[in-house]
């Protein structure tokens, strides 16, 4: 899939082309391009082919997710489709307006990164200080990473989410 500039991307969406957000509700929430509609990455696949005739643009934050998924979000089309170069962030880099929320929390990807690395981080401390045992909190922590991993399933991010910081 092409990768177009922020402004081909107003050019396009003037023109009536579709922008698709592909970041969890809560992301696209916090701060989005005006008409952007949000489809998560996991719900595209059964939602996408009712889109027909219209260009499609796809972007994210910064736009890695989209790139590692040109190809499944390609699979989801039947019409002309591009990604967003730089995502949101290359939206805003360009000069162009936004809507959301003024206060942002930090995104869930980078809570759980912060709260995983500082279990594990503390985990190792208290298994060096005070009792090896406490080297199973760092196990139990990098075991939940591996399985998110893997499965896509998260469920310190699940648990992130509902904390008051993160609600609208």
């Amino acid at each position: 899939m092409k990768t177009i500039t922020a402004n081909q991307t107003k050019e396009l969406l003037d023109q009536g082309a579709l922008l698709i957000d592909i970041r969890e509700p809560a992301e696209h929430a916090q701060q989005n391009i005006a008409g952007a509609i949000s489809l998560p990455l996991a719900q595209l696949p059964g939602l996408l082919p009712l889109v027909t005739g219209k260009t499609v643009i796809f972007h994210c934050l910064g736009g890695k997710r989209t790139a590692m998924n040109a190809e499944k979000l390609a699979a989801c089309t039947t019409c002309e489709a591009y990604l967003l170069e730089g995502g949101l962030q290359g939206w805003l880099a360009a000069g162009l307006p936004v809507q959301g929320r003024q206060k942002q929390s930090l995104d869930i990807m980078r809570q759980v990164q912060i709260a995983a690395g500082s279990l594990v981080l503390l985990g190792a401390i208290l298994g060096y200080a005070v009792s090896p045992w406490f080297y199973l909190l760092s196990a139990f922590i990098g075991a939940g990473l591996t399985m998110a991993g893997l499965t896509g399933f998260c469920g310190m991010a699940i648990l992130l989410k509902k904390m008051p910081w993160n609600k609208a």
